[in-house]
């Protein structure tokens, strides 16, 4: 008998293709966001489960999934899942890691050119047909040519984005890891810093770490209070590393210069307060959102699902 597979949303072809040449497939077939209550019906026959990083994976929905042998995260993050109750179960978690480190260093990037340039704001300007002519102030912004770069965890995309802007913009790259990464700073000169001082010096803050209790609001507002008045915050890592409310007032107030957003705290809900305010870039989670890679998460997500189930060692297993 074939392994049932459950896919909570349609992926790229390249991954369905793959299961289905070696499996018995389901997809949800809604497109949009799946409930728990669905979920649960979903993996009640499943041997597998191949999920987004947005389901909501947990205790009840692992016990409910009598047969499964792995769930396979269709994303580097797997904060959704419950890895204990999986691991009490013998289940096998796997992820997509490296795959898509250099389209969402680029979505970073470019999140850090419009928000200091103001390219989003001035656009929606223009389209009101408010545009009457070059003037000497019009949509002042930063220059991040020479400006300092602060990452926050330099890991695959960190360092990616690093030698982006080093290479394109010479910026000087400050980076807060929990330890030192001497190779990273022999290739981009970077500095390892405390995170005060990062959030001190840098002209723009970029986050890259995952999300633990460590870093749940690790930017809050003592954190907005301390960078510079001109200084651009971006994330692209999970929406709670930010505090919300704190980055809405710090917006609001001047505190810091801009903020580009590809994640949101309460995702997909996003305050009508922060889409409210000029001196943002919002963008709904597209950070590996390239063809190219799409296909390659599909195809790595059909094949670790495939691995444990065919008694292999899958490629990028997290328990």
């Amino acid at each position: 008998m074939a392994h049932r597979i459950f896919c909570t949303r349609s992926i790229p072809e390249k991954g369905l293709a793959l299961l289905r040449q070696h499996t018995e497939l389901t997809v949800f077939d809604k497109d949009r966001q799946i409930t728990k209550k669905e979920l649960i019906t979903g993996v009640a026959n499943a041997d597998a489960l191949l999920c987004l990083l947005s389901d909501p994976v947990d205790a009840d929905v692992i016990a409910a999934g009598t047969h499964l042998r792995v769930i396979s995260s269709y994303a580097v993050g797997y904060n959704n899942i419950d890895i204990e109750a999986a691991r009490s179960r013998n289940i096998a978690v796997t992820n997509t890691p490296g795959v898509l480190t250099e389209a969402t260093a680029d979505i970073a990037f470019a999140l850090m050119i419009s928000a200091a340039r103001r390219i989003v704001e001035s656009d929606a300007w223009l389209r009101q047909g408010k545009f009457e002519g070059w003037a000497p102030k019009l949509f002042l912004g930063h220059d991040l040519s020479g400006a300092t770069l602060g990452i926050v965890g330099a890991g695959r995309i960190g360092q990616a984005l690093a030698r982006k802007a080093a290479g394109a913009f010479d910026m000087r790259i400050l980076y807060h890891n929990r330890s030192r990464d001497e190779q990273f700073e022999a290739d981009r000169g970077a500095e390892h810093v405390p995170l005060d001082i990062l959030l001190r010096q840098s002209d723009v803050v970029s986050l890259h770490v995952p999300l633990t209790p460590e870093t749940r609001h690790m930017i809050d507002a003592a954190a907005l209070e301390i960078m510079k008045t001109t200084a651009i915050l971006v994330n692209t890592a999970r929406g709670p590393v930010i505090d919300e409310a704190a980055l809405i007032a710090a917006l609001r107030d001047g505190q810091i210069f801009a903020a580009g957003l590809d994640v949101f705290e309460e995702e997909p809900a996003v305050p009508d307060a922060l889409m409210a305010l000029p001196n943002t870039v919002l963008l709904p989670h597209i950070g590996s959102a390239s063809i190219a890679t799409r296909d390659r998460m599909a195809e790595m997500a059909a094949r670790n699902l495939l691995d444990v189930l065919e008694g292999r060692e899958p490629a990028h297993r997290v328990v």
